[in-house]
């Protein structure tokens, strides 16, 4: 079974308290935590598309790792934007968490399905976007292409995780959708929106993929059966 939940925003050190978004998130790790336990097994997959811990520094977000290490089931992470704390694939790999694959340029095969991904960036069409946010938004789409490239021929089923919505402001798909339908991508999940912003979620069918937004919150902080 596969699962999805983004957005943990998990921080052990209590100083980024949620409930900024809303009474709905005081107590959401305990929520999630509960749910998790309740639905997934060892031999299950959970997709985490990105903002898993609030910590700032590697060292300071092994607790939270730790903590979702010990939850039930296989881990694979991509890096969201508030995940500060991400550093170079072997330094991750270092930490030697047992059940959590990290994504970058890499993927994972559980079973007949390839899952690949990266982070993606706020759509051209974002108030603000410059040439710096150019310069990210096309690497995340070299990333996504690097990621989805190393999925071994004859896999009947691919899944892309992205931390960004890869819709435009007014909900069209953009570049990234443009490389999903590239490597034949059946399903894509993303996260990144919270309260008001769920407003700007797109889900369905489009171009032949089915899209999925997992932020907890969205999901009532429940995980989500993924059925592909």
């Amino acid at each position: 079974m596969i699962y999805a939940i983004g957005d943990l925003h998990f921080d052990h050190s209590k100083q980024k308290p949620m409930d900024v978004f809303g009474e709905n998130w005081i107590n959401h790790k305990e929520k999630i935590i509960e749910d998790w336990k309740t639905k997934v097994l060892d031999q299950d997959l959970v997709l985490v598309p990105g903002d898993i811990s609030w910590a700032l520094k590697l060292e300071e977000a092994v607790p939270d790792l730790e903590l979702i290490d010990s939850l039930p089931g296989h881990k694979l992470f991509i890096k969201g934007n508030h995940d500060y704390w991400w550093e170079s694939i072997s330094r991750l790999n270092a930490l030697n968490l047992d059940s959590i694959t990290f994504i970058r340029n890499n993927s994972y095969v559980y079973g007949n399905v390839g899952i690949g991904g990266t982070r993606g960036w706020m759509s051209r069409d974002s108030e603000g976007f410059d040439e710096g946010d150019e310069k990210i938004y096309r690497r995340e789409l070299l990333r996504l292409d690097a990621s989805l490239s190393t999925i071994e021929e004859g896999i009947t089923k691919k899944i892309a995780m992205l931390h960004y919505p890869p819709f435009d402001g007014k909900l069209r798909p953009n570049d990234f959708v443009d490389v999903l339908v590239k490597h034949n991508v059946d399903l894509c999940i993303y996260g990144h929106l919270h309260a008001e912003g769920h407003r700007y979620s797109v889900e369905g069918l489009i171009k032949g993929i089915d899209f999925k937004m997992v932020s907890c919150d969205f999901l009532d902080f429940k995980l989500k059966e993924i059925g592909i």
